[in-house]
């Protein structure tokens, strides 16, 4: 553990899978903590995207779809994106429904850059019908002393397989602000590893490449 004791994305599965309680769930148990934080620096990013597999052609093509609105999940499959045919042909009230408006915050706050205000992209909506609701329900923009904050809360996070997507898509969104970034702050309600993913994670934490199961 001496190499991935500063990856802060290590340190938060480790703290899960030692100290975690756990759930059933209709998806499969989970082992999860409550009310997490994960404050990352540029350096913290670097750390993580470094030391942890990502397949970040597909993640960039993906948040490239839900900001230009496509909702078909035929055409993320024809981008190597897979992991949403679970939701059928058509991707109901999720992810695309909220950040196809992103383009127009961001081109405001590259054009106003006011520390005093706060720039937020609420994700989700109370009782809306879905097929997959945003795991990710905000993401708040703020300048201070000339740099870019960005904070989000999820309501959801599965730790093993979401989270470093999540985190990947917050740093790719704060490329296209015009202020340098000084911190991704994510605020996890609820933080878990399915059971099917634990044996998987301690070996990642002991260094090796595992491979995570998709639960939906």
């Amino acid at each position: 553990m001496t190499n991935l004791q500063k990856n802060k994305y290590h340190r938060i599965l480790k703290k899960i899978a030692e100290k975690g309680k756990t759930q059933k769930n209709k998806k499969g148990d989970i082992t999860y903590l409550l009310n997490q934080q994960l404050v990352l620096k540029p350096v913290d990013l670097l750390e993580i995207f470094e030391g942890h597999a990502l397949a970040r052609k597909k993640l960039k093509d993906e948040l490239n779809l839900f900001i230009a609105g496509e909702r078909s999940t035929e055409a993320y499959r024809n981008a190597g994106v897979t992991w949403w045919d679970y939701c059928g042909p058509i991707l109901v009230n999720s992810y695309t429904t909220y950040f196809e408006k992103l383009p127009k915050l961001i081109e405001k706050i590259n054009r106003e850059k006011r520390p005093s205000k706060n720039y937020v992209l609420f994700l989700g909506e109370t009782n809306a019908e879905s097929n997959q609701q945003p795991c990710l329900s905000l993401v708040q923009f703020q300048i201070e002393n000339g740099k870019l904050v960005i904070s989000a809360y999820q309501r959801s996070s599965d730790a093993s397989l979401g989270l470093p997507a999540d985190i990947y898509h917050l740093y790719l969104i704060s490329k296209q602000i015009d202020v340098q970034l000084k911190s991704i702050t994510v605020f996890l309600g609820n933080v878990h590893i399915y059971e099917n993913n634990l044996a998987p994670t301690t070996e990642l934490l002991a260094g090796g490449q595992p491979k995570f199961s998709l639960n939906v």
